[in-house]
């Protein structure tokens, strides 16, 4: 039984969203426990909606304040620590639960995790990755926001971290890595990817080189992790995001113009329904927070409860596969210092 603890307040919608998408995992699998933390009257209003009958597996955590969407990082870190937030990755530490899921604040959630959970002796900073779907299956991206200025240290440690996870989450014996540039000629890029560049090729890694923009969605060679900076990793992701959501309402738009265009859309209905399924966001939902003694995963926070729930079981599966411990592994065979 894997136990996990869900911010139940966390998000653009809160328990509206997570209990629902706590509950329709729990009625899918019966070996998974959940702890659902927040404001207990508000829990069991949602509970009281649902249909579910496995009260063994559920349990709720009272807490009593919620980081906003808004609030700073050090505010809810020292002034909430009884939020939904930090009481669950207080969980994690003390290891009554194995993972922690939220939706809330990103960077409250980077800068609770870092101090109560810690990183991995060797790791300087902790990263975000997810995957994306592409022409060639999908892609992993790191990091996606956590860092938005890094060394070029930072950015080797991005790319063993990124490797590790995908090795063992895809069970790829050697994954491509790849570093994001403005061009593919060795001469091009800031400092940081530069020296980033000369790590990865000394390194055991297997690194294939630069890649551009063009590469993420549409690779010229098979890629499996991509690596960054986290103001570069975030707005490559949430482009990708909307280009899903334009080509999907574009279509419908087309198809809506006339009799005959209806008529044609009602033909390519198994087409489009599986291009929706391909690009859905919602699927690809879920970042893991890596580099920390502990299994942290970040969902959107516009998630509704579908999309929530691929969170959850991202969750679930980084347990099974035992992550922190593996990149821990990997991190001391490469000699990691602080970047």
């Amino acid at each position: 039984m894997k136990s996990l603890a869900v911010d139940a307040m966390g998000g653009d919608f809160g328990v509206e969203v997570t209990v629902p998408a706590a509950i329709s995992v729990l009625n899918e699998m019966s070996n998974v426990h959940i702890v659902l933390v927040g404001d207990s009257d508000e829990i069991h209003y949602q509970l009281k909606k649902t249909s579910f009958s496995k009260a063994n597996q559920l349990k709720v955590q009272h807490t009593s304040e919620v980081v906003e969407m808004n609030d700073k990082p050090i505010e809810a870190l020292k002034k909430k620590k009884d939020s939904s937030m930090q009481v669950a990755l207080r969980m994690v530490e003390s290891g009554e639960v194995q993972a922690c899921i939220s939706a809330g604040n990103t960077g409250a959630l980077m800068a609770t995790a870092y101090l109560v959970l810690k990183t991995f002796e060797g790791v300087g900073r902790p990263a975000i990755i997810s995957k994306i779907p592409t022409l060639r299956n999908r892609v992993y991206f790191t990091d996606l926001g956590a860092n938005v200025e890094c060394e070029g240290r930072s950015l080797f440690q991005f790319g063993i971290m990124g490797s590790t996870y995908v090795k063992y989450m895809e069970k790829l014996a050697k994954p491509k890595v790849a570093l994001l540039n403005v061009g593919t000629e060795q001469i091009k890029g800031v400092s940081a990817v530069k020296i980033a560049n000369d790590l990865f090729e000394k390194s055991e890694l297997e690194y294939i080189g630069y890649v551009e923009g063009d590469d993420i969605l549409a690779p010229k060679m098979d890629i499996d992790v991509i690596v960054c900076d986290g103001f570069v990793g975030n707005i490559a992701l949430k482009t990708s995001e909307g280009v899903s959501k334009f080509i999907q309402h574009s279509l419908k738009e087309e198809f809506q113009k006339s009799v005959l265009r209806k008529l044609s859309g009602i033909l390519a209905l198994p087409a489009l329904k599986g291009l929706k399924a391909r690009v859905d966001p919602r699927v690809f939902n879920g970042a893991a927070l890596v580099g920390l003694k502990g299994t942290v995963i970040k969902s959107h926070g516009s998630a509704d409860a579908v999309a929530f729930q691929y969170a959850i079981k991202k969750a679930f599966v980084e347990i099974e596969n035992n992550i922190p411990a593996k990149i821990r592994q990997e991190i001391d065979v490469a000699g990691g210092e602080p970047a």
